[in-house]
């Protein structure tokens, strides 16, 4: 029988539960904690389709991902087999750049054995993942944490969680990618939940300043 590896949140018991550990270990996420009646679990499904997904939506707006999506979902593009069997213009004429279409294939020949994934450390997970063309660390993370609901997994390249951490701790600059990593293994065993609270205190921050609207 597979034997779970790491810590999982499953739901929002486990991720409440998860929080409060968290807001021991620092103090500072409280208020975001009491703040929200529900902490975002945003779970998603894995597999092929969840990283073809990831990989229509790089360097595009939110509306033309979904719009491609749509398409791609239309046409049967988020299945492996379907792809493998696909010519570059039937990838193309769904709306896939060249590069694109380069990355999609690799997934589709890459053989990941996605069930395998969930018994896997989140280290492994994310050096499966990124040996894809295409899959790059925080795609990894993204998965390792949503697809895969990995407790501890931290992206931390991503911009609005270094925005929300500069300032929340009151820092003179947005961390970048290294030393926000340094600074979340303090939040471990629980740096999926410490980004999810970030992400939420982004959205609060954001809001307030009315940016987006």
């Amino acid at each position: 029988m597979a034997v779970t590896v790491e810590t999982m949140i499953h739901g929002q018991d486990c991720l409440q539960r998860e929080a409060r550990e968290l807001c021991v270990l620092e103090p500072r996420f409280q208020p975001i904690f009491d703040h929200l009646d529900e902490i975002p679990l945003r779970l998603r499904p894995d597999g092929f389709s969840a990283l073809m997904f990831a990989i229509v939506g790089q360097q595009v707006s939110t509306a033309s991902a979904a719009a491609i999506w749509g398409r791609v979902q239309e046409a049967g593009f988020d299945d492996t087999d379907n792809v493998a069997r696909a010519s570059d213009q039937d990838l193309a004429d769904v709306g896939l750049s060249r590069p694109k279409i380069r990355y999609t294939k690799a997934l589709a020949r890459a053989g990941i054995d996605y069930p395998a994934l969930h018994d896997l450390p989140s280290d492994q997970v994310i050096k499966t993942l990124t040996a894809v063309p295409g899959i790059g660390m925080w795609t990894a993370e993204i998965y390792a944490l949503f697809a895969l609901a990995r407790a501890d997994v931290f992206p931390a390249g991503d911009l609005a969680l270094q925005e929300a951490a500069k300032r929340l701790f009151d820092l003179p600059e947005r961390p970048k990618e290294k030393a926000m990593r340094a600074m979340a293994q303090d939040w471990s065993p629980n740096r999926g939940v410490a980004a999810r609270l970030l992400w939420a205190y982004y959205r609060m921050e954001t809001e307030r300043e009315g940016i987006g609207e």
